[in-house]
C-alpha cells in the first residue's frame, strides 16, 4: 500500500496542495488571499517539481482570470516580453558557437597557454569555464570541460603509474644508472635494507598514487561546475535568474530608466564574479592540491614531472590539432560575437551619449533595448553562409559513345551559420516560459495589492542596519536555491523583496540584486544546479565531497556579494538614496 502511495507521490501532491491551501481565498476575502493563494500554490509546485517547471509557470494564465486578479490578454502579455526576447537572443548567438565548436577551440587554446602543473591547471580550467558560462549555458559548457579535464587527468596519472613502475622494475633486476651502481658498490651493508623497505612500500606507494588522482578529479570536478555557475553571474544573459531581475525591475518599477542594461550590469557583476572566482580557486586548491605550494605551481619539478606533464600537455595539444584551422564560419561567428559585445557595451554606457540615444532616439526616448541588438545579429546567424560562396567546377560526361553533350553545372549551397533545426533541438522552450510566468506572478502581485500588503507588513526592519539585511537575505536565498530552482527561487523573491524595500524606503536594487547573484550559488547539492549534476554522473564524487567544499563557498559567495554591494555598487547604482522611480501608495513617507 505505502510502496502505491510513494510511486504516485507526485500525482498526490498536485491534487492535495491546492486542496490544503483552498481554506485561504474562501477564508479571506479580496484579491490578496487569492493571489497569496497562487503563489503558495506555486511555490510548493516549483520546490517539490510534482509538475514540470514550465508546466506550473502556466498556472497565472488560468488562475488570474478565474479570480478575477487580471484579465486574460494582459496575463498572456507577461508570457513574451522584451527580456523573453533578450534571452532568446542570447541563446542563439550561442547555439551558434556550440554548433561550430568555437567554444572548444577558445577552451583549448587557453589551456594550451596555461599549461599542466596542478594549481595552474586548475586555474586555466576555472577562468575558461567561467568565461565561456559568461556566454553560453553553463550547462553545456560544464558537458564540455568536464571530459577534457578527465581525460588530461588521466593521461597524468597513466604516467605516474607508467614511471614508477619503471623505476620499480630497475630496483627488482638490478638495471639501474651506471653512476648509482659504482655508488651502491661502495655502501657498507647498513644500507642494504633500503632495498626492502622500498619494496615493502611499493604497494602504499600505488594506493597513494590512486588515492591522489582520486582527489585531484575530485578538486577538478567541482572547479569545472562551480565555475560554470560563477562565470554565468558576470553579464546579464549568462544566467536566467539575471533575465528575471531585468523583467520584473521593468515589470514593477516602470519608470526606471533602464537602470539595469548589460553594461551597467557587467560594470557590477563582472568584478563580483572575478574576486569569487579567485576565492574559490584558492579554497579548492587548498582542500585538494594542499599547501605545497613549489609543487603545485611547478617550481620545484623533477626531470620525471616535467615528463609526466609534457605528455599531459600532448593530451590538450592533439584535441586541438583536431579541430583544424579556424574555419570560414567560427571567424565569422567570432566577428559577430565580438560586434554584439560592442553593441551591448556602447548602446547606453552612462558615462557618455550611446549609439542608441543618438540615431534611435524619438521624443527624448530610445526605442532600442539590448534585445534589439541580439535579435539582429541572431538573425544574420540565419542570413550569413557557412561557407564561402563558390561555384562548383562544371564537367562533361566522357563516356565513349555518348552522342550529346550536356553541361552539366553542379553548385552547393551551403548551409548558413544556424538553421531552425539546430535551434529546435536545443533551444530550452521550457525555460522561456518559466519565464514568463515569473513575469506574470509579479505583475499579479501588483495588480492584486498583494505587494503593497506586504510591504506595510516590513516596515519593523527599517530598525535594522542596511548591511545586515542584505546579508541576511543573501544567505536565505543561497540556502533556498539548494532545494528548488534558481529561476523559481528569484521568481519568488524579488517582488517581496521590492515590496519591503519600499516600505523601508531603501533602494530596491540594495536587496534585489545582491539576491539575484545569491540564487546561483548552487555549490551544495549535486540536485541544486544542472553542472553539479553533469559533474556527480561521473561517479567520481560523493554528496558530502559537495557538500563540504561548497558549504564554504555558500559563505564565500554570500560575503563577497554582500562586499560588491556595499562597494563599487554603491556609486553605480546610487544605492545610497530611495530613487523617485520607486516612489509608489507604500512609500509615499520616503
Amino acid at each position: 500500500m505505502w510502496r502505491v502511495i510513494a510511486a504516485h507521490w507526485k500525482y498526490l501532491i498536485t491534487w492535495l496542495i491546492p486542496l490544503l491551501f483552498l481554506p485561504l481565498p474562501l477564508a479571506v476575502p479580496g484579491k490578496e488571499a487569492q493571489c497569496a493563494y497562487i503563489i503558495i500554490l506555486m511555490a510548493l509546485l516549483w520546490c517539490t517539481e510534482a509538475l514540470p517547471l514550465a508546466v506550473t509557470a502556466l498556472l497565472p494564465v488560468v488562475l488570474f482570470p478565474l479570480m478575477g486578479i487580471m484579465e486574460s490578454s494582459k496575463v498572456c502579455m507577461e508570457y513574451l516580453k522584451d527580456t523573453n526576447m533578450l534571452f532568446i537572443g542570447g541563446l542563439l548567438v550561442a547555439i551558434a558557437v556550440e554548433h561550430w565548436n568555437l567554444h572548444k577551440r577558445i577552451a583549448l587554446r587557453v589551456l594550451l597557454m596555461v599549461g599542466v602543473r596542478p594549481a595552474l591547471l586548475m586555474m586555466g580550467f576555472m577562468g575558461v569555464t567561467a568565461f565561456l558560462s559568461m556566454w553560453i549555458s553553463n550547462t553545456a559548457t560544464t558537458a564540455m570541460m568536464v571530459p577534457i579535464a578527465h581525460a588530461v587527468l588521466q593521461q597524468l596519472h597513466k604516467t605516474e603509474l607508467e614511471r614508477v613502475a619503471a623505476e620499480q622494475v630497475a630496483v627488482k633486476n638490478g638495471t639501474v644508472n651506471g653512476g648509482f651502481e659504482l655508488q651502491e658498490a661502495t655502501r657498507p651493508p647498513a644500507y642494504e635494507d633500503v632495498v626492502t623497505v622500498e619494496k615493502e612500500n611499493e604497494p602504499i606507494n600505488h594506493q597513494q598514487l590512486e588515492q591522489k588522482h582520486q582527489t585531484f578529479s575530485k578538486g577538478l570536478s567541482l572547479a569545472v561546475c562551480y565555475s560554470a555557475s560563477i562565470g554565468g553571474i558576470a553579464t546579464l544573459t549568462g544566467t536566467t535568474p539575471n533575465l528575471v531581475l531585468k523583467g520584473q525591475m521593468d515589470d514593477l518599477f516602470h519608470q526606471n530608466g533602464n537602470v539595469i542594461n548589460f553594461a551597467s550590469w557587467f560594470s557590477f557583476a563582472f568584478p563580483t564574479m572575478v574576486l569569487l572566482l579567485v576565492l574559490s580557486w584558492l579554497w579548492l586548491f587548498l582542500i585538494f592540491l594542499g599547501f605545497d605550494f613549489r609543487k603545485n605551481f611547478g617550481c620545484s619539478a623533477t626531470e620525471s614531472d616535467k615528463q609526466k606533464s609534457n605528455v599531459a600537455y600532448e593530451v590538450i595539444r592533439s584535441e586541438h590539432r583536431a579541430l583544424g584551422p579556424m574555419k570560414f564560419s567560427e571567424i565569422t561567428i567570432l566577428v559577430l560575437f565580438i560586434l554584439l559585445v560592442l553593441l551591448w557595451f556602447t548602446r547606453e554606457p552612462g558615462f557618455m551619449t550611446g549609439w542608441a540615444d543618438l540615431a534611435f532616439d524619438v521624443g527624448g526616448k530610445s526605442y532600442v533595448t539590448d534585445a534589439t541588438v541580439v535579435i539582429f545579429i541572431a538573425l544574420l546567424l540565419f542570413l550569413i553562409p557557412s561557407e564561402v560562396p563558390s561555384c562548383c567546377s562544371r564537367g562533361r560526361t566522357r563516356k565513349e559513345g555518348q552522342q550529346a553533350a550536356h553541361r552539366a553545372e553542379q553548385t552547393r549551397v551551403p548551409p548558413p551559420l544556424l538553421d531552425w533545426q539546430t535551434v529546435n533541438r536545443k533551444m530550452p522552450w521550457n525555460i522561456v516560459i518559466l519565464l514568463g510566468g515569473g513575469f506574470a506572478l509579479a505583475k499579479g502581485s501588483e495588480a492584486s495589492g498583494l505587494s503593497r500588503w506586504l510591504g506595510s507588513k516590513l516596515t519593523p526592519l527599517q530598525n535594522i542596519p542596511q548591511a545586515a539585511i542584505c546579508f541576511l537575505l543573501c544567505l536565505l536565498v543561497a540556502v533556498f536555491t539548494e532545494c528548488t530552482s534558481n529561476v523559481a527561487t528569484t521568481t519568488l523573491f524579488l517582488p517581496i523583496l521590492a515590496s519591503m524595500a519600499q516600505a523601508i524606503c531603501l533602494n530596491p536594487l540594495y536587496v534585489m540584486l545582491p539576491c539575484t547573484l545569491s540564487s546561483s550559488l548552487a555549490f551544495m547539492l549535486p540536485v541544486a544546479t544542472p553542472p553539479n549534476a553533469v559533474v556527480f554522473s561521473y561517479g567520481q564524487l560523493r554528496v558530502i565531497d559537495m557538500v563540504k567544499a561548497g558549504s564554504v563557498l555558500n559563505l564565500l559567495g554570500v560575503l563577497t556579494i554582500t562586499l560588491a554591494i556595499n562597494t563599487w555598487a554603491f556609486p553605480l547604482f546610487d544605492l545610497g538614496h530611495f530613487p523617485a522611480w520607486a516612489n509608489s501608495t507604500s512609500s509615499a513617507h520616503c
